[in-house]
């Protein structure tokens, strides 16, 4: 059973900087190179040493009130300016509020907005960097602002007004819409997913500054259980004494093409001298675009992968992913892969056009299916994280299963496209044997046939995350 293979932690308190020009937590000096030659993980010698890698900055930051002092809390909350958050802005408070995005201590203010947009990297206290290509920032807007008025606190509410973090040593500045989206996706384009959902129509203003949030951010989806925080991954490699961590994202089903990638990850591994490399297999579980598979569908298919023993549930930890997801290609890729070093990774499988789609109104890709990787391999601050290039798997006829590509007899695969999958599951028929588990392909019909009619008309191609 999946839920064997997790741990329940409390959340240990930790201060906050309060700093008004920057709020990472004090960090530990790391060398840094700004060498951008490029890393390719098979292609060098390293040298294998026991132990999780070190989070950003040094150590993990930890957003949550003590429990003695939540109720304190929640009275100032009621005394102070509201700004009531979206549900992707509570997606962000639960990123921030558990570490992922070490060492950040809150939504960005401007000079993290800059160094974000314009870097891809932040510059800490000590000079060295760490890596964030995205901005994670909270949007207000004109009478918003005015409400706040001169209060240096602002308290952030869920649409019920239930009091969710109190913001401090606030700042307030410009929400360069144009020079944000054009930076962050490389193009203004109308119909980029997340811009539409939480951009276009959003405040003027961005709002920065400390969190203090109230209660661990939940859900009560069902699902509360696999979102495992950073210290408590930690927690969980530690007890299954892994001495490599290897992280696969990803936003659609597994296939066994997936699965094949990962088992070979692993094999690769131990060849190397580890001796007990862990898989975290981390489904992302904020916002998605309306033709993905919903989250509660994909966990279902996960677990029947684990159930049909296509993943050994013994090396495997399945873990939710809170971040929303931009769609932003080799910058997003970034964002993803920094998250992983804070949840304890050291080695993460990047594949074709990760974090991609297709332009939303020409008939192509909007990036270059080759760029995701060849960022990773160069991106300031993520120097410490070895890079695993996706191998290519397609269907061999000869064998009767997911196997890498071999050019040299390339008349013998079937490359079985999402569009291709979607008809067969949305007409209840079969694949070819060995494209994916029997259970886990039981669930994706069942998803689709769960679909009205009008949804069925608006489902278009997906694109591996």
């Amino acid at each position: 059973m999946t839920s064997a293979i997790f741990v329940q932690s409390s959340f240990p308190s930790k201060s906050l900087n309060k700093s008004l020009n920057t709020h990472f937590v004090p960090s530990s000096k790391l060398p840094v190179s700004l060498s951008f030659k490029p890393r390719t993980v098979f292609r060098q010698r390293f040298s294998v040493r026991a132990g999780l890698i070190e989070p950003d900055g040094g150590k993990l930051v930890d957003l949550h009130v003590a429990e003695p002092e939540r109720e304190l809390k929640k009275r100032e909350a009621a005394s102070l300016p509201r700004v009531k958050l979206t549900k992707i802005d509570l997606q962000w408070v639960h990123v921030l509020s558990e570490g992922w995005a070490s060492p950040l201590t809150g939504f960005m203010r401007e000079p993290e907005f800059l160094q974000t947009l314009h870097f891809n990297s932040l510059r800490l206290d000590d000079g060295s960097f760490v890596n964030m290509s995205v901005p994670i920032v909270l949007a207000i807007d004109d009478s918003q602002k005015e409400r706040i008025g001169e209060s240096n606190k602002v308290t952030l509410v869920d649409s019920d007004d239930n009091p969710v973090a109190i913001l401090t040593d606030i700042e307030i500045y410009k929400h360069p819409k144009e020079e944000r989206i054009a930076r962050t996706w490389g193009t203004t384009a109308p119909g980029l997913p997340y811009v539409e959902e939480t951009i276009t129509n959003a405040g003027n203003w961005l709002i920065g500054g400390d969190l203090e949030v109230i209660e661990p951010i939940k859900y009560h989806d069902g699902l509360d259980r696999f979102r495992l925080s950073p210290v408590e991954l930690r927690q969980e490699f530690d007890r299954r004494n892994a001495d490599a961590v290897f992280a696969f994202q990803l936003r659609n089903p597994v296939h066994n093409g997936h699965a094949l990638l990962m088992t070979d990850t692993r094999r690769r591994l131990l060849e190397m001298g580890y001796k007990n490399p862990i898989l975290l297999l981390h489904p992302l579980g904020g916002y998605t675009k309306a033709d993905d598979v919903p989250l509660s569908w994909r966990m279902k298919q996960h677990e029947k992968v684990l159930e049909d023993g296509v993943l050994d549930p013994e090396t495997t930890v399945v873990s939710i992913f809170p971040s929303p997801m931009h769609y932003a290609g080799p910058t997003e890729v970034q964002w993803h892969a920094k998250a992983r070093i804070n949840a304890g990774a050291n080695f993460y499988i990047v594949g074709r056009d990760p974090a991609g789609m297709g332009h939303p109104i020409e008939k192509r890709d909007l990036y270059d299916a080759d760029h995701g990787k060849k960022v990773l391999s160069m991106a300031p601050g993520l120097e410490r994280l070895n890079i695993l290039p996706f191998r290519v798997a397609a269907y061999d006829q000869t064998q009767g299963k997911m196997a890498f590509f071999d050019p040299s007899r390339a008349q013998d695969f079937l490359f079985i496209s999402g569009t291709k999958m979607r008809t067969l599951a949305k007409n209840k028929e079969n694949p070819p044997n060995g494209f994916m588990c029997p259970g886990g392909w039981k669930v994706l019909v069942e998803y689709y046939d769960s679909l009205t009619p009008s949804d069925n008309g608006r489902i278009h191609e997906a694109v591996p995350a």
